[in-house]
């Protein structure tokens, strides 16, 4: 039984075995190879790896995990239940990993909205960060696709970016406030909904998705997005836990995930009297 099993292999799954790895626990991460950047050119406001594509930092990941004795099986983990003393996983392939410690970071996938153009072009001109993106987009056309009260935020946001915004209502309905507040950053307010991202004419468009946590495979704990960071044995880093995490802040979640279950281990080993 390993020391701990990691579901998800991108940068906070990885920052967690590296961590355990140095202290010496055995651990395993489970890697379907679908992270939730893969589309993007490149991570950004990660210090040292500015720009550097996502593969590329993963593929760096594993290995340094995989130097500190780390295991890192490509595998999709189809359901989790409890054993006697920790965890069993089960993979697509019909193999079973078991863990003292169970850590989640499996991410998390975007429902985007069904107007034609928007799925061909996300993570290039269709995109929804302005700390992901917004630089490589500065003073461009940008569209802002108004579905929900993101949309004003991302309009706003992007007008520190570029003086050439347009907010496109689609579906929104505005109060005056707001209006004033959009109009005192110069941005323009278009009623109806959109047709298709080409019809718009920007160099990019920016949409607020739908973001769903990756927990199906552990459904048999009984873990949801309401309980997962405090279901016991069970930790949680990334998009899973956290919608807005960027790769960075996903990488620190796993080093302290990962601190905490050393010291988690640590306790269990103690006299019952410590």
């Amino acid at each position: 039984m390993e020391d701990v099993i990691i579901v998800g292999g991108g940068t906070g799954g990885l920052s967690a075995a590296l961590t355990l790895a140095r202290s010496r626990r055995s651990v395993v991460v489970i890697d379907a190879g679908e992270p939730r950047n893969a589309r993007a050119d490149g991570v950004h406001n990660y210090l040292t790896r500015d720009g550097t594509p996502p593969a590329e930092l993963l593929a760096l990941g594993r290995l340094e995990v995989e130097g500190y004795g780390g295991r890192v099986i490509h595998g999709q983990a189809l359901s989790t239940v409890r054993i006697d003393g920790g965890f069993a996983v089960t993979l697509d392939d019909g193999s079973e990993v078991e863990g003292r410690r169970l850590v989640i970071a499996t991410g998390a996938w975007d429902e985007l909205p069904d107007i034609p153009g928007v799925a061909e072009g996300w993570g290039h001109t269709v995109i929804h960060c302005p700390y992901c993106h917004g630089w490589e987009v500065r003073d461009q056309r940008i569209g802002v696709l108004g579905t929900g009260p993101g949309g004003i935020h991302q309009a706003l946001l992007f007008s520190q970016l570029s003086d050439d915004v347009t907010l496109y209502l689609h579906d929104l309905q505005l109060t005056d406030a707001e209006t004033a507040s959009l109009q005192s950053r110069g941005v323009r307010i278009i009623e109806g909904a959109i047709a298709s991202v080409e019809s718009l004419g920007v160099d990019a468009l920016v949409v607020a998705p739908l973001v769903h946590p990756r927990l199906e495979a552990f459904a048999g704990l009984g873990v949801t997005t309401e309980n997962l960071d405090t279901t016991p044995g069970v930790w949680a880093v990334g998009n899973a836990l956290e919608p807005n995490a960027q790769v960075i802040g996903a990488a620190a979640a796993g080093v302290m995930a990962a601190a905490r279950i050393n010291w988690d281990l640590i306790e269990e080993s103690l006299p019952a009297s410590h």
